[in-house]
């Protein structure tokens, strides 16, 4: 991990520590805030102290490191103004958590004393709350209801005790459209302390959350106001092709995490295998109560997570089932042209505009291939390059990558997969007899359609 540690100097970040049911000894001095300054995936942070896990790996992001002291896990956020690169040739102007949206994932186990020190770095005022955990009321992070907000420039407290295993997320509850709009939001992991009758140990542990902004193309900063029309949805503030991929050994017990701060819902499809949901952010899902699936819909404000084994090998799509999700930079008022002959109007208009280019008139799998001219800071809507031509995907859409000779505990991308012979798709070049259709009833064939009107309103239109 590329971190960059530093302290935040002076009597207005060390003095301005407040929570008044902290012990005033836990404020003598502050964590050093840990900030990273790359978008890719870290390796799981393995505890150098405190209870054992097994640490799991944010897709593009990273685990927050702590310290000891008197037997308390401490950690520093840091909310702040941060720059996010959606993917290459993208960067947007968000805010966040210690250097990135989303912030870093907290991992604790089952039981843990937390202190967690919340430093505001915004232009406005602030809280945290912990989605989903059982914790004090005066912790639970809700401005003006369970504490004060957070002045711009101060620094909270929060402590508490991770009491149950699962997977949790934090945001704001302070103008909460807009400083989620501007990507505050983060994961919190709780590993269970011992062998759990519900959670099985697992190989690799994957999380992210889902994300969606509404960034003008040529713009940088997402427009908070939006309620429905985004067009960009992310897996961790991250667009395909910027998504890095899931990488596995072949017959990896695989659990993934995924946490829904977004204004609508998402069906996540993984490719190639089934999986059984084995948890939500209520906790573990009783065994009566799984069953296999390909598909699993993440409602507004929830967890799911997804367990399965990796036994096909292989380059699989994950990806949100909402086609316009796996689009990036979409135009919502572009009309479908698709059957209309506009040659004749191209040639007119590119001799006023040379770069004019047709679009749509087939289809839309044409804009995977063009290469046409964009806005600064702007992505195509269908992006990246797979083995065999244009993915035409973007957005929410990422690959679990499946290998017999991924080295365990190994994390890094193995590149394309290696089809054995004759286990690809190809052309059929023989003759193709014609389609055979179903004979239509005698006296339908270009029958006319009689509309009826209603009673009593013969002759009105």
């Amino acid at each position: 991990m590329n971190m960059d540690r530093r302290r935040f100097f002076g009597g207005a970040a060390a003095g301005a520590v407040a929570a008044a049911s902290v012990a005033k000894a836990a404020l003598a001095a502050l964590p050093e805030p840990v900030l990273m300054d790359k978008p890719l995936t870290a390796p799981p942070l393995a505890p150098a102290s405190g209870r054992p896990y097994n640490p799991v790996a944010t897709l593009n992001g990273w685990t927050l490191p702590w310290r000891m002291n008197n037997g308390v896990k401490e950690f520093h956020l840091v909310a702040e103004p941060v720059v996010r690169e959606l993917a290459p040739g993208m960067k947007a102007q968000l805010w966040g958590y210690n250097g990135q949206s989303p912030g870093p994932t907290i991992e604790v186990v089952e039981g843990d004393r937390v202190r967690i020190f919340v430093t505001n770095k915004l232009p406005e005022h602030t809280t945290i709350h912990w989605h989903g955990q059982r914790i004090p009321n005066g912790m639970d992070g809700v401005g003006g209801i369970t504490q004060p907000h957070i002045p711009a420039g101060r620094t909270f407290v929060y402590e508490f005790e991770a009491r149950r295993p699962g997977t949790f997320m934090y945001h704001p509850h302070a103008d909460e459209m807009a400083q989620m709009a501007m990507g505050m939001m983060g994961l919190w992991v709780t590993h269970p302390r011992g062998r759990h009758p519900l959670i099985a140990p697992v190989d690799r542990d994957f999380c992210f959350l889902l994300a969606s902004y509404d960034i003008e193309p040529g713009s940088r900063t997402p427009r908070v106001n939006t309620m429905l029309d985004f067009n960009l949805f992310t897996f961790n503030s991250r667009v395909f092709p910027g998504i890095d991929s899931l990488n596995v050994r072949k017959g990896d017990r695989v659990r993934i995490r995924v946490g829904n701060l977004t204004m609508t819902n998402h069906p996540i499809h993984l490719h190639g295998h089934e999986f059984t949901v084995t948890g939500t952010d209520g906790g573990p899902t009783p065994l009566s109560a799984r069953w296999p699936e390909v598909t699993a819909d993440v409602a507004v404000g929830q967890m799911r997570q997804v367990e399965f084994v990796a036994d096909e090998e292989g380059d699989w799509s994950l990806h949100c089932h909402k086609s316009h999700h796996t689009m990036n930079a979409m135009g919502h008022n572009v009309p479908t042209m698709i059957g209309v002959d506009h040659r004749g109007l191209v040639r007119k208009m590119q001799k006023l505009v040379p770069d004019y280019m047709v679009m749509g008139e087939r289809g839309m799998a044409d804009m995977g291939a063009m290469e046409m001219p964009l806005p600064d800071n702007t992505l195509p809507m269908m992006g990246g390059q797979g083995p065999f031509g244009p993915a035409e995907m973007g957005g929410m859409f990422t690959l679990l990558k499946v290998r017999r000779d991924q080295p365990r505990g190994d994390y890094r991308d193995p590149g394309w997969f290696k089809h054995p012979a004759r286990t690809v798709a190809y052309e059929f070049t023989g003759s193709v007899p014609d389609a055979t259709r179903a004979a239509q009833p005698a006296g339908d064939a270009g029958a006319d359609l009689k509309v009826r009107k209603p009673s009593g309103h013969e002759g009105h239109h």
